[in-house]
């Protein structure tokens, strides 16, 4: 082979090694191509069957070190490649990218249903170089009672801090991996990548991967990114600087949302007045965030709003900007998807909109709700112990627990061992089931310093980029020169907030409204036979204009306002007219009158009947019922239809709409009773969990 002249700014124990993956790098991307500091030294970790954890910055290249290293493997015949990814957004990107390389590889995802086994008969007939696959699908009886049959060189688990509990994103599904990881022959290579770990999560990842491992760990600062925070406290500002300047921002970016309710909202306002946008979360059509994503990446939209599901690798080159709609719940979030933007540019904007409290309302949901609580589990775990084999829609039936909250309980109980499922029933584990609060505490606690730390970033008037790396222990001593602390003004001119723009912005949110679709069937499966109507809610419980004027008159004036008055007679006169109503009922509470008080004061100002035909009888509040079979049965007990004539079409108000059971029960027995129609009306919804 010859004397290989070895460059002395690598670290070069096999020459061979590097010999051979500097030629695939040249032949890919052309003779002036070379490595980034520290990519040859993970490739030749890998190559020499060490466990690697490689944590580098986003756009380092990460993923070019396990294609190099796969291309080699498969050269010198030590089978395939497996490559652990969260997101299928991801695995397409990686997908173009091994297949420049000339590696044949396919997925294994919830999108190859059809071609499965076909995919699995390939793996084991050692016909890929690549594979690439969710943890879900990974843990899925057909995969794992293959695994066996399946020679691997390499695997790779691509966002690894998902596999840490102390890591911003920690998933049960990547959690598992620790044990094929412990499992693994010597022969087979381990990488773990990703660009968001702090020292913690670097330590808890070097215990699970083993002894000896290899760690490459870079400088994490992004020099193309100039960063600037705005304060912006309300929705409508927030709305109104978005119209007034995202058409200004250069190229096309990305919108960061907290929830799925922000992105289809912020996309139809901003649509509504001339800004090509579309919306990408989970639980969206996969269709629509097919699209979305498609036409983001040929430029034809100017930008994607986004939950965190677009948070993790993916590559596009030439994103302008990112901005955040609403502050993220830690650091190492919001480094991670600022790092989406400026890849391959020169320059590239980061903007966070930060002030007022719906931020930290919403990050505290998702604290809050990480974990089961310790009742739900224990109540969950001695109920399958008891009746020793019960389905899934028995549990939900039988425990007043919410139904996400049982599902993610029973994750949690599945994944620590102490049940298990067979045949598509649960059974306790001879595992002694125990409550790790401490551990789950422990973390709690973190997540609400991490809150702390982000406020401390809105506030500081260091360099922002210096700040944040810093955060993720990069003891980075230099300022980035860039961000608006440095600079002292706007990182990008022209940036304004008109007061025109923001009259249109708090016209559109006071003018929207939210569709109470009704209920179909009861909770014990059988179909109701007496639907409500559609019907509308005012607000979004607690949101700055109305939703606010809800909370204030509920549990500080105990009235609500004229205004909510007036604005309620505007939404509901076309309805009113359209539909011939002509009386206005309401739910009645022994607690108080406030919205009987409403009621009337609805039908004086609309020139409608009061129609007091509802009873009331005592029973615990509604909002301590969480299952839908017992805030069925709670409701069901507590109404009742006094023995009047029943007005044929009906307004039945209420204040608060969560669940829908007691609407959904109070129109059934009205119109039980003899009302022919029921259009359901609330001031605000206040459910949490469901458009996150």
């Amino acid at each position: 082979m010859g004397v290989i002249k070895l460059s002395p700014k690598y670290r070069i124990h096999d020459g061979r090694i590097f010999y051979s993956a500097r030629k695939i790098l040249k032949q890919t991307y052309g003779d002036d191509a070379d490595f980034r500091e520290g990519q040859y030294e993970a490739i030749e970790s890998v190559m020499m069957r060490k466990r690697t954890l490689v944590v580098q910055r986003t756009g380092w290249g990460k993923s070019l070190v396990y294609f190099i290293s796969a291309k080699m493997l498969r050269k010198k015949k030590r089978n395939l490649t497996m490559v652990v990814s969260p997101l299928l957004v991801l695995m397409d990107n990686q997908r173009e990218m091994a297949e420049k390389l000339n590696l044949k590889c396919d997925v294994l995802n919830s999108t190859v249903k059809d071609r499965r086994a076909e995919i699995i008969d390939s793996l084991i007939h050692d016909e890929l170089d690549v594979i690439f696959v969710t943890p879900e699908t990974l843990f899925a009886s057909d995969i794992q009672s293959s695994l066996h049959k399946i020679k691997v060189g390499l695997f790779v688990i691509d966002e690894a801090h998902c596999i840490s509990d102390w890591g911003h994103d920690f998933r049960l599904e990547y959690g598992k991996l620790g044990r094929i990881i412990s499992a693994m022959p010597a022969n087979v290579s381990v990488l773990a990548v990703t660009a968001t770990a702090n020292d913690r999560v670097v330590n808890d990842l070097r215990s699970q991967l083993g002894d000896d491992v290899y760690v490459s760990r870079g400088k994490l600062t992004r020099e193309s990114l100039h960063i600037q925070i705005l304060r912006l406290d309300t929705r409508a500002k927030r709305y109104a600087w978005l119209l007034e300047n995202l058409n200004k921002l250069p190229g096309t970016g990305i919108i960061y949302c907290l929830t799925r309710r922000n992105c289809e909202e912020l996309s139809e306002f901003l649509n509504a007045y001339g800004l090509n946008t579309m919306p990408y979360y989970s639980g969206n059509d996969e269709k629509l965030n097919e699209e979305a994503i498609e036409k983001f990446h040929g430029n034809k939209i100017k930008a994607v709003i986004a939950t965190v599901k677009l948070g993790m690798g993916y590559d596009k080159g030439d994103i302008s900007f990112v901005i955040h709609y609403q502050t993220p719940a830690n650091i190492v979030s919001y480094y991670q998807q600022i790092g989406r933007a400026g890849r391959n540019i020169p320059e590239a904007y980061a903007f966070l909109m930060a002030g007022g409290d719906e931020d930290e309302r919403i990050i505290n949901f998702f604290i809050n709700t990480a974990f089961p609580s310790e009742r739900e589990s224990r109540e969950i775990y001695n109920f399958i112990a008891f009746h020793e084999g019960i389905t899934l829609s028995k549990i939900i039936s039988s425990v007043n627990i919410n139904q996400m909250r049982i599902t993610k309980a029973l994750d949690f109980l599945e994944n620590d061992g102490f049940i298990y499922r067979s045949g598509g029933m649960y059974y306790s584990s001879a595992k002694r089931f125990s409550y790790d609060r401490q551990h789950y505490r422990e973390i709690t606690l973190i997540r609400k310093k991490e809150i702390k730390q982000m406020q401390a970033l809105v506030k500081t008037k260091e360099c922002y980029s210096k700040f944040i790396v810093n955060c993720l222990d990069d003891n980075e001593k230099n300022n980035c020169g860039r961000c608006s602390n440095c600079l002292g003004h706007h990182v990008y001119p022209g940036l304004t907030l008109k007061v025109s723009t923001l009259k249109i912005a708090v016209s559109w949110l006071n003018s929207g409204v939210i569709a109470i679709l009704p209920l179909k069937i009861w909770p014990y499966g059988k179909k109701i036979e007496h639907v409500n109507m559609d019907g509308i809610c005012l607000s979004k419980y607690g949101a700055s204009g109305y939703g606010a004027l809800v909370r204030e008159g509920k549990y500080e004036t105990g009235r609500f306002s004229d205004e909510l008055v007036e604005r309620s007679a505007e939404v509901l006169s076309p309805i009113v007219k359209e539909k011939l109503i002509r009386h206005i009922a309401f739910v009645p509470s022994l607690r108080s009158d406030i919205v009987k008080d409403f009621a009337e004061r609805l039908a004086s100002r609309m020139k409608l009947r009061i129609a007091d035909v509802l009873i009331k009888a005592p029973a615990a509040p509604q909002k301590n019922m969480e299952s839908s079979m017992y805030q069925y049965e709670n409701a069901r007990k507590s109404f009742s239809v006094k023995n009047v004539r029943m007005p044929f079409r009906v307004l039945l108000i209420d204040d608060i709409v969560d669940s829908k059971w007691t609407l959904t029960v109070c129109g059934y027995k009205l119109m039980e009773a003899g009302c022919y129609e029921v259009y359901p009306f609330a001031l605000a919804d206040s459910s949490e969990g469901q458009n996150i």
